[in-house]
């Protein structure tokens, strides 16, 4: 059996909930705290992934990525960067699309810790960084780490985005959630079981670890 597939779902799972993480700290801490008139719009466009099909998204990386386009040109001719067919722009895409599973619960986590928290902080000269890392992250583990499975296990079954973007190149673009529709179409069903059945069963395990660490089940089976 062909475990390709499967790293490299898990390697592009990875790498994209490490870049979410990064980029979604500063941007959920605005988004919970900013009065910006600009904040509706903004709160919008991070969230449209959840409503729009993903082929609309895939359909623009792609063409806002190829080579024959204004943008892919200058990112081909410039920078170096083939992003079209690519697992760099597997990665971009992925980021984008899953976007929102990381940003709303650390967003939702933050806006529930009261006010008089961040003012206290504040008054006791910590500053804005040092309370976000110190005082605020610490108090919405739970959110965090429900952010980062839910980044982790919607990457890992994408299908509509990675598939326009990527493609089907095996050891470079081909996920399992691709091989998988690939190995249908070829009759292939055992192989196609085999792929399915693996991320089933590690899509739920690690599904059911969160729960159970943010119900306190744990602790009270330790105790």
């Amino acid at each position: 059996m062909n475990w390709d597939p499967l790293i490299l779902t898990f390697k592009l799972a990875f790498v994209t909930t490490v870049i979410l993480f990064v980029l979604s700290i500063p941007l959920a801490n605005w988004l919970a705290h900013s009065r910006s008139r600009i904040k509706p719009l903004i709160e919008t466009l991070v969230s449209m992934p959840l409503v729009l099909p993903p082929t609309v998204l895939g359909f623009y990386f792609l063409v806002a990525f190829s080579p024959g386009n204004a943008f892919g040109s200058w990112l081909n001719d410039w920078l170096g960067l083939r992003l079209v067919f690519s697992f760099p722009g597997l990665v971009i895409a992925s980021v984008l699309y899953s976007l929102p599973f990381m940003v709303h619960p650390i967003q939702s986590g933050l806006s529930g810790i009261p006010a008089s928290i961040r003012e206290a902080s504040y008054v006791m000269g910590r500053s804005r960084l040092d309370t976000l890392l110190r005082v605020l992250l610490p108090n919405i583990k739970p959110s965090i780490l429900t952010g980062i499975v839910l980044a982790f296990a919607h990457t890992v079954g994408e299908f509509g985005v990675v598939l326009m973007i990527g493609g089907s190149i095996p050891g470079e673009t081909r996920v399992a959630s691709i091989a998988i529709y690939d190995e249908v179409e070829a009759l292939n069903y055992a192989s196609a079981n085999f792929y399915s059945a693996v991320l089933f069963i590690i899509t739920f395990c690690v599904l059911l670890l969160v729960y159970l660490v943010n119900g306190g089940y744990l602790k009270r089976f330790w105790r």
